[in-house]
């Protein structure tokens, strides 16, 4: 019973400042925030504000130069499509003709001998000194 009457006041307590849909400042509560704390609080969320202003500033012009920098990459990867298309057209070319695919095997085989010897010096030469 004791219990109930305790519930009771504290809930008179916790809801007293309530009348007719709005909220009452008790006398207590008046008397701890005071004119100097809602400045502190005013001059903190500016504070907050001009924080997150220059930070997204930083964000903004962080994306513009990835934008920019991803602009440049996209006109030289076009350039260099241009390039590799004209030397695989030349590739066309030299294949299309019988006489130049026995001339590009013989350049090939050439440079493939030639790739296996200095490998294999290499290699003989790590033995010998290695």
């Amino acid at each position: 019973m004791n219990y109930r009457r305790d519930h009771r006041s504290s809930k008179t307590l916790l809801f007293n400042d309530l009348e007719e849909g709005s909220l009452r400042a008790s006398s207590s509560y008046s008397h701890d925030i005071n004119e100097h704390d809602n400045n502190k609080a005013v001059e903190s969320l500016q504070d907050r504000v001009v924080f997150l202003k220059q930070l997204t500033n930083d964000i903004h012009d962080e994306v513009d130069s990835h934008n920019r920098f991803l602009d440049r990459m996209g006109n030289d990867m076009d350039a260099s499509r241009g390039v590799m298309s004209g030397t695989m057209d030349r590739f066309k070319m030299v294949f299309a003709k019988k006489s130049s695919r026995g001339t590009c095997k013989l350049v090939v085989c050439f440079v493939v001998s030639f790739l296996i010897i200095y490998y294999l010096i290499r290699i003989l030469r790590f033995f010998k000194y290695g």
